[in-house]
């Protein structure tokens, strides 16, 4: 089990550039929720944008971590997404 802000931070050190917002939305300490902005999504594929998100959270998405519901953004595309947050 982990604390968001520990997951919070394992994104930020792994990725540069980069601010993440982690919330336990299952109040279980196993499943989150979170939205990554980080400058080296540019150019990057969904898919890439998601796999270094799992890669700087490591070995922790085989255990501690059961579910991670991600949303990424460029700082452009965080900046563009308005006031509804879409």
């Amino acid at each position: 089990m982990m604390e968001p802000d520990r997951v919070r931070a394992l994104i930020e050190a792994g990725l540069p550039d980069c601010t993440a917002v982690v919330e336990d939305n299952a109040g279980d300490k196993e499943h989150f929720k979170a939205e990554v902005v980080s400058s080296a999504f540019e150019g990057l594929s969904l898919v890439k944008q998601h796999q270094l998100v799992y890669t700087a959270l490591g070995n922790h998405m085989a255990g501690d971590i059961h579910a991670l519901a991600l949303k990424t953004y460029t700082p452009t595309r965080w900046a563009q997404r308005g006031p509804s947050g879409a």
